[in-house]
């Protein structure tokens, strides 16, 4: 089957690291392991689209380009990742309509809340249509699930649950010695949170941790905090672990993602709040090597979590409950070794992306043999 792929919001190789790229990333490289006759449609960024005018002769010359590319030999099926207010799939929608090929969206997302707003009422209209248009779409979060049911029929709408590669986040007993030996921590406990520190919900998540860790070092608890991660707000947070938490912190910088494993692997418990994320691949990761999780259950983190058997989870309107998790699970060796032996089984039987992908795969066969058969009964 031949598939025409595109990320209008962030593509392939883009330069800032996220959930969304990654998981968008790991689609096509999947299906391309699977030989589907996969490439890549465009390049072209649409983030605000609607406001950035000098995007949009871009945007024509574009959809020109790739009608007459694919004109003659029309692929199968149009697949574009990710598609909301922010980067409405414009060009996925119309190039699909003008080559009369069936049109899917992995991770599309409708929010009626941001019809509310002037600034974004542009971007859900339009998002809105963009969905309304799709023969399938296909999302991995229970969330964007019920909020899609508004709009989109049963027969269009498919949850296949998140996933990762498990055995890229595999335990390592020799990274964690070497990494705990490195820097003299063979004897305390590590708490360890990562994120890109760019300003706004990722920022404040790992202020968060500092501060909850700094209460606990109040209350005289021994440990001393990973932060992994890199960004525009580096030097705010360092400046509040300075005064919060002083000599008990370590930076990491930014980690490749092929390294990340062994830095779970050397701490002892996981712990981002996950404000607004919408899934948070880290939740996934660190259970996979076997770190028990402390996180809200409000966003990503009740999706990826199981609360009281590989994590523990807390209301986003307490924050002393976010605390209080990562303290009970520094208290209780036995609970964070068996949350931690529940994780790693967790996400091999629920999440292992290329289980869950032959779903994706079984409806993207569905939709491009339905309109193969519509296409025949019109000739």
């Amino acid at each position: 089957m031949k598939i025409a792929y595109y990320m209008p919001f962030k593509p392939m190789g883009h330069k800032n690291p996220s959930g969304d790229l990654v998981t968008g990333t790991e689609l096509f490289n999947h299906l391309s392991e699977k030989k589907y006759a996969i490439e890549l449609a465009s390049r072209l960024r649409c983030r605000w689209i609607y406001y950035r005018p000098q995007i949009w002769p871009q945007y024509i010359a574009e959809k020109r380009r790739i009608i007459k590319k694919y004109r003659d030999k029309k692929p199968d099926l149009w697949l574009s990742y990710h598609s909301y207010y922010k980067a409405p799939d414009l060009l996925g929608s119309s190039c699909s309509r003008a080559l009369d090929t069936p049109y899917v969206i992995f991770q599309g997302i409708y929010s009626t809340k941001r019809r509310k707003r002037l600034k974004t009422l542009p971007g859900f209209l339009l998002n809105r249509k963009v969905l309304q248009s799709a023969a399938q779409i296909i999302t991995n979060k229970k969330r964007d699930f019920k909020n899609l049911q508004r709009i989109i029929s049963e027969d269009r709408l498919t949850y296949v649950a998140p996933g990762i590669n498990p055995d890229d986040f595999v335990f390592s007993p020799e990274s964690r010695n070497t990494l705990r030996k490195k820097w003299n921590r063979e004897d305390r406990l590590v708490i360890m949170t990562a994120a890109m520190f760019r300003p706004g919900v990722k920022t404040e998540g790992i202020m968060q941790v500092i501060k909850s860790c700094a209460q606990l070092t109040d209350r005289g608890r021994d440990f001393c905090l990973w932060i992994g991660g890199d960004g525009a707000c580096r030097n705010k947070l360092k400046k509040s672990a300075e005064e919060l938490l002083p000599g008990k912190v370590r930076f990491l910088g930014k980690i490749p993602r092929n390294e990340m494993h062994r830095y779970y692997s050397a701490a002892d418990i996981f712990a981002f709040p996950g404000i607004e994320e919408s899934l948070g691949m880290v939740y996934l990761e660190a259970q996979s090597c076997n770190l028990p999780v402390v996180a809200y259950n409000d966003w990503g983190g009740g999706e990826a979590i199981i609360h009281n058997q590989t994590g523990l989870l807390s209301s986003a309107d307490e924050q002393a409950g976010f605390t209080e998790n990562i303290d009970r699970l520094l208290c209780d060796r036995e609970l964070r070794s068996n949350f931690g032996q529940n994780g790693g089984s967790h996400i091999r039987s629920h999440h292992d992306l290329k289980q869950n992908y032959t779903l994706l795969e079984e409806k993207l066969r569905m939709v491009a043999a339905a309109h193969s058969r519509i296409k025949h009964r019109r000739q």
